[in-house]
């Protein structure tokens, strides 16, 4: 059995990294041996599959909602001088996925009427990275069989503005936002050497901006909105009654959320990629960044490992040090 397997635009990946070597792909159009299809292989967990042609790949972003995509592979490599940095929020700049895995455990509580409910280790890499709606849609699926999204939805934002209020007040999880090590010199480095930052989350506004609030206050580093060169979110919650905006169904590991930083936020064209770089510690981050068409450095401390995406990473870092040797070729 072949311990390696090769992806164009990618490269060659070892099965020992968690990847999954399939027959035919998730929606039955492709399979192995038919119609020029060399290999077909799934991430780790199983969000995204790569159908392998002779000199070209397509990735298929599959759906928990019902919405799956294909998108080109584009072959990468870190080109320097490096123009931006793509920055995910949670997990690598500020410490808070174990804050939102709560919220997803409650809610799933509430759907369940079971207040003592908890979820499993084998549950986290399945509500982390994605957006809600797919958290909630993997939760109702394994523990609460006939809910719907929606349900789940208003249980999930009803326990977001009592704990993001109760934080504001001063009197909830003091545990729930913490800067990841290291942050502060490293986005001044960047700064003083005129690199542009860019900083992209999966998250809704309203759950995303009192964390990038809350970091920059930590670090006294003034306002983030005036600091960083581009921020974009998952946008705003569409509820009965109110405007929403897109974000649910085009989140990570969609390209969409990197893509629009880059080139709408930053201006930096689609041929002068190679010259951006993102860091993402999440599996669907990784997929987002590489299928965005930007070489990516992984941050460990996430479930890159996990999620069987640690391939796709053309770098691998402990922390902001060794990024910033990776870029600039010199130590904070």
């Amino acid at each position: 059995m072949a311990t390696c397997v090769f992806i164009p635009h990618i490269g060659e990946i070892s099965t020992a990294s968690g990847v999954v070597p399939l027959e035919r792909n998730g929606d039955g159009l492709f399979a192995v041996g038919q119609n020029g299809v060399v290999t077909i292989t799934a991430t780790g967990d199983r969000k995204v599959e790569f159908i392998a042609f002779a000199s070209h790949t397509l990735a298929y972003v599959r759906s928990s909602m019902g919405y799956p995509a294909y998108y080109p592979v584009h072959p990468v490599e870190l080109c320097k001088p490096v123009k931006a940095v793509l920055m995910d929020l949670d997990g690598t700049s500020v410490r808070s996925e174990s804050f939102w895995i709560w919220i997803i455990q409650m809610t799933t509580a509430s759907l369940l009427g079971n207040p003592r409910f908890e979820l499993e280790e084998a549950d986290l890499p399945h509500v982390s990275g994605h957006s809600v709606s797919e958290h909630l849609q993997y939760c109702i699926e394994k523990y609460c069989s006939g809910k719907t999204v929606e349900e789940a939805r208003c249980y999930y934002f009803e326990h977001t503005g009592r704990e993001l209020k109760a934080i504001v007040e001063g009197c909830g999880r003091r545990d729930a936002f913490t800067p990841s090590p290291g942050l502060k010199p490293f986005l001044l480095a960047l700064k003083a050497r005129g690199v542009r930052i860019g900083l992209v989350t999966s998250g809704l506004y309203e759950k995303a901006w009192p964390e990038v609030v809350s970091a920059f206050e930590t670090l006294d580093m003034g306002e983030p909105a005036t600091f960083y060169d581009a921020i974009v979110t998952a946008g705003f919650a569409i509820r009965h009654g109110q405007p929403g905006t897109l974000g649910e169904l085009s989140p990570k590991p969609h390209p969409w959320l990197y893509a629009e930083t880059a080139r709408v936020g930053l201006g930096i064209p689609f041929d002068q990629r190679n010259q951006v770089v993102g860091i993402e510690d999440s599996g669907a981050g990784v997929c987002a960044i590489r299928l965005a068409g930007f070489p990516v450095i992984g941050y460990a401390g996430g479930n890159i490992v996990e999620s069987g995406t640690r391939g796709l990473c053309q770098y691998y870092c402990e922390t902001f040090d060794d990024i910033m040797d990776i870029i600039l070729g010199c130590r904070l």
